[in-house]
């Protein structure tokens, strides 16, 4: 009886130094991609209105919105999200998620790091990352059981460049003229965006509300993973309850959905918790 304790004892010792060493490996592949994109940051100039003239008058009246005059450019964005995700396909399986992202705006980058709670004491740990124009999307229970981890190839990247550029109402010099973003007018209330990175490009339709301030963001195709298949899906995010940080108006909650042809498939929801910006000098 008490060998067998012993053996239980040192069975679950052995799991646990697996489970904490897993996620010490986790965290230290976060640490150093997060040094990689803060050492590729370069931006650097204050936000002058008179740099809105040459833009789509939506987007002029949104930046003169978000943005104070003579305020530096963001270069960093720490942010901290909680809320829920949907882990099912075919039917609805939303989970609490806790999260904190970098996002870096030149080089546009960011790294999202996840723990999303499947049950108690059972948290799946999800990358999900665009650094030095390489897409990563990555999933494990405890960071130590892969569950997703789709090949880094250009449709990755494409997919997760545009994920950046959609954030961008977090950071939102980042679309200031001089930063990457063409525009392009689509009505009186909204205007598409395109941004490149080196041989990675994407665009998003900005859609601006009664207020001025962005309202929803759209694609018309974006990748979808389901296990080892891929699909074309229309894709849009939402924002709302924007409140004044730093100088700049940005939104504390959103969701983001997948347009199926039987209507829209939510995935993502969550609330702004804290926002640290790092600015250029």
């Amino acid at each position: 009886m008490w060998i067998t304790l012993l053996l239980a004892l040192i069975a679950v010792a052995a799991l646990g130094a697996f489970i904490w060493r897993a996620g010490l490996n986790w965290r230290s592949e976060t640490a150093s991609l997060r040094r990689q994109l803060l050492s590729a940051a370069t931006p650097a100039g204050l936000y002058d209105p008179a740099m809105l003239a040459p833009l789509p008058a939506p987007v002029r009246r949104y930046l003169e919105l978000a943005l104070s005059p003579g305020q530096p450019l963001v270069k960093a964005a720490e942010l901290t999200h909680s809320g829920s995700f949907n882990m099912g396909q075919d039917q609805p399986n939303w989970k609490p998620f806790s999260s904190s992202q970098l996002s870096v705006t030149s080089r546009p980058g960011f790294d999202w790091d996840a723990r999303i709670r499947m049950a108690p004491g059972l948290p799946v740990f999800v990358r999900d990352a665009y650094v030095s124009g390489r897409g990563i999307l990555t999933a494990s229970i405890f960071g130590l059981i892969p569950v997703a981890q789709p090949e880094s190839d250009d449709e990755l990247a494409q997919g997760e460049l545009m994920r950046f550029l959609a954030e961008s109402p977090w950071y939102p010099t980042a679309l200031l003229p001089g930063q990457g973003v063409s525009w392009q007018e689509l009505s009186p209330s909204s205007a598409r965006a395109t941004l490149r990175d080196g041989a990675v490009s994407t665009s998003v339709d900005f859609h601006f509300g009664p207020d001025g301030l962005i309202e929803r963001i759209y694609s018309p195709s974006r990748t979808r993973l389901n296990g080892k298949t891929r699909s074309q899906l229309p894709w849009q995010g939402r924002f709302w309850n924007y409140t004044s940080s730093h100088g700049m108006r940005i939104p504390f909650a959103g969701e983001v959905a997948w347009l199926t042809p039987a209507g829209p498939a939510p995935y993502w929801r969550a609330s702004l918790e804290k926002a640290v910006f790092t600015f250029a000098r």
